[in-house]
């Protein structure tokens, strides 16, 4: 099939996975908590290596890093962590939660998701996005208006790196290249490659588009809003002339033992978190009565190992999914917190969830 960013796991093509439902876990560096001392940064980021070896041993699929640039984050060198993370695993995909194309250079890009493929024996995987925090544009002397040019052109520039062997490419936010041949070279096709969304119509059909996997960002509200870019998406995929391609979903949440007991504490974290969201973004603040409309109906997946896996359900069919993964880390959650999250996500959820799919199969 051409045009789309390929990888080899059954016959996968433009990260195309394997036919079962994905489940994975999603970072962001957030730092933790162990007997109530904070963590350093240092310590966070060999807690996310820990993190990685306990999701493979639960039988989670994938494994993600984010990108930010704030204070309590510490996933700012992705293929970094990433290439740390494959040394000490051995099956777990790789990928990002987001990986900011805007402000990285495609070339820089390919050259680190290549190694970090080699390293892993064929596990890189990379949701690209426009970012919702945009930190990274004056960090990095990115101008904000050009927000929509940066990503397009460099998303034309990263696609041909992929699929091509030698790239001829001239554009207005980088030198041109004219017949570069870079290394080490990724599998033919590319690897997993993925658009992340956060519900802009004019991004899902720049995914259609391009051929590429839909992964949608879902962070607050009824999911089920999202129905509509879905169709839109399937409509757009069989416009250009694509096949359908998976479509994932990213929320947060934490898996405890009970229901009450997951919705409590994560109430102690999130709400701090939010407080100061809504501060700085003009919001409004959490209360007990929305935080528990969220956690009953809403984008916050919190609750025992059954609540959990009947919402993601619930999302699979809704949405046409065929991947979910949890943000588990928010500032301060202890990390013995944040270990029962993903034992009980690989161990429990996930067979939970594939066990009510497969039943709607058989009585399809």
């Amino acid at each position: 099939m051409p045009g789309i960013a390929g990888a080899e796991e059954t016959m996968t093509v433009g990260g195309i996975d394997p036919p079962r439902f994905e489940l994975g876990l999603n970072s962001f560096g957030e730092v933790a908590t162990d007997g109530g001392r904070v963590l350093d940064d240092a310590e966070t980021v060999r807690l996310l290596v820990e993190e990685a070896r306990l999701a493979e041993a639960a039988g989670l699929d994938v494994f993600s890093v984010g990108e930010h640039y704030r204070d309590g984050h510490n996933d700012s060198a992705t293929p970094v962590l990433l290439a740390a993370i494959a040394t000490a695993t051995r099956r777990i995909g790789l990928g990002t939660s987001v990986t900011v194309l805007s402000t990285n250079d495609p070339v820089r890009l390919y050259q680190e998701f290549s190694t970090l493929d080699a390293v892993s024996d064929g596990r890189a995987r990379i949701v690209l996005g426009r970012a919702s925090v945009t930190e990274s544009f004056s960090l990095f002397g990115y101008d904000l208006a050009d927000y929509e040019r940066l990503f397009e052109e460099k998303l034309d520039l990263f696609l041909r790196l992929e699929r091509e062997e030698r790239v001829t490419w001239s554009g207005t936010v980088r030198p041109p290249l004219t017949g570069q041949l870079l290394h080490p070279r990724m599998r033919p096709g590319g690897i997993p490659t993925w658009i992340g969304v956060g519900g802009s119509p004019d991004s899902v059909v720049r995914a259609a588009r391009h051929g590429l996997p839909l992964m949608m960002a879902i962070i607050g509200g009824r999911p089920q809003r999202f129905a509509r870019n879905v169709e839109l998406y399937l409509k757009a995929l069989d416009g250009f002339g694509h096949p359908e391609l998976p479509i994932g979903q990213h929320s947060l949440g934490l898996v405890a033992d009970t229901d009450e007991e997951a919705v409590e504490t994560w109430w102690r974290y999130w709400r701090p978190v939010v407080e100061d969201l809504a501060a700085e973004r003009g919001f409004y603040a959490p209360n007990r009565e929305r935080y528990e409309a969220e956690v009953e109906h809403g984008a916050l997946f919190v609750g025992s190992p059954e609540t959990v896996a009947r919402k993601i359900v619930k999302m699979a069919r809704d949405l046409r999914l065929s991947r979910f993964d949890l943000k588990y880390d928010i500032m301060h959650l202890p990390r013995d917190v944040r270990a029962r999250t993903i034992e009980l996500l690989g161990r429990e959820v996930a067979p939970r969830v594939r066990e009510l799919l497969a039943a709607d199969t058989v009585h399809a």
